[in-house]
């Protein structure tokens, strides 16, 4: 039986040491039946001499346009599926893979035909093993959650589960699905497209799996992690558009906003809050920009003084 080909797409900005790691565990992966890909967003840093050096195996595609995790990262996709690729695994260029990660994943992939996507077991990079994710929920109110984040992993998950989501730093996408459901939605640009496309999955009838086998270790989103003003204004836009790309119930929306709206009158309000003022106009232009309906890149635009 021949063994799936797997695509796996690495993005990168300036980021050569991170690149460079990344690519070096692959390289020490089990599994060996994978095609490379760099997609290289205009770095200054020497990132594509240093790739082409150190690993001559690897494709680099030079981006023109910079479209953001989603519109980039799908350039990447469609040169995998162009090149054949049954999976496609798209990384966060900041990530450490275990030897065994691929292989696990598939293996476990043969034992469940319905699992569309599938994810590892996420590390804190700082924190070998602490979890940073064992896959997603979203809540309720339409929040998405990380299970089991911050918590030391004493084998609470020993079993691959179901999840509604997978992190975007490391997940393996079967080719049937994008080619049944599409590609990432790049008007989100940032934040919830990973999640978006989970939903999708999951609406035309694929499953969502963790995989705790299978193991990596992201740099990123440690511990002490205090997002940006911009992260901010994705997570409020993109979230909204979720809610009305995916039908929510009224109630729910209705919930969202009200919740938003008394975060913002917090944020501009009381004094414990006064070095939020970053934060509140982020908010203020996520809810200004999904209504008013632009997406894509953050607009540069006065909100409040």
């Amino acid at each position: 039986m021949t063994e799936p080909l797997v695509g796996v797409i690495i993005l990168n900005t300036n980021r050569k040491e991170d690149t460079l790691a990344c690519l070096s565990s692959l390289q020490k992966c089990q599994y060996q039946n994978t095609i490379v890909w760099v997609l290289d967003n205009s770095s200054t840093d020497g990132s594509v001499e240093a790739i082409e050096k150190q690993f001559p195996q690897t494709r680099i595609i030079n981006l023109t346009e910079n479209k953001g995790y989603a519109g980039n990262n799908n350039v990447g996709i469609s040169t995998a599926l162009e090149a054949g690729s049954d999976w496609i695994l798209v990384l966060n260029e900041d990530t450490i893979l275990d030897s065994y990660t691929i292989s696990n994943l598939l293996q476990f992939a043969v034992s469940q035909p319905q699992a569309g996507i599938l994810g590892p077991m996420v590390y804190h990079f700082d924190e070998p093993a602490v979890i940073q994710s064992a896959g997603g929920i979203i809540t309720k109110d339409w929040q998405a959650v990380h299970k089991g984040q911050n918590e030391p992993d004493q084998g609470q998950y020993p079993e691959p589960i179901q999840v509604d989501w997978i992190s975007g730093c490391a997940f393996l996408i079967k080719r049937e699905v994008i080619q049944q459901v599409g590609v990432i939605d790049e008007r989100y640009f940032y934040y919830w497209e990973e999640t978006e496309w989970c939903i999708r999955t999951r609406n035309a009838g694929w499953q969502i799996w963790m995989v705790p086998q299978a193991k990596i270790w992201h740099k990123g989103v440690q511990r002490n992690y205090q997002p940006s003003p911009n992260v901010t204004y994705y997570a409020t836009r993109n979230r909204l558009m979720t809610l009305s790309k995916h039908h929510a119930p009224l109630v729910n929306r209705l919930v969202v906003n009200l919740s938003l709206l008394r975060t913002l009158f917090a944020w501009s309000i009381k004094p414990k809050w006064k070095n939020q003022k970053s934060h509140r106009n982020a908010l203020l232009q996520g809810m200004i920009d999904y209504y008013s309906r632009h997406f894509g890149i953050r607009r540069k635009i006065k909100i409040l003084e």
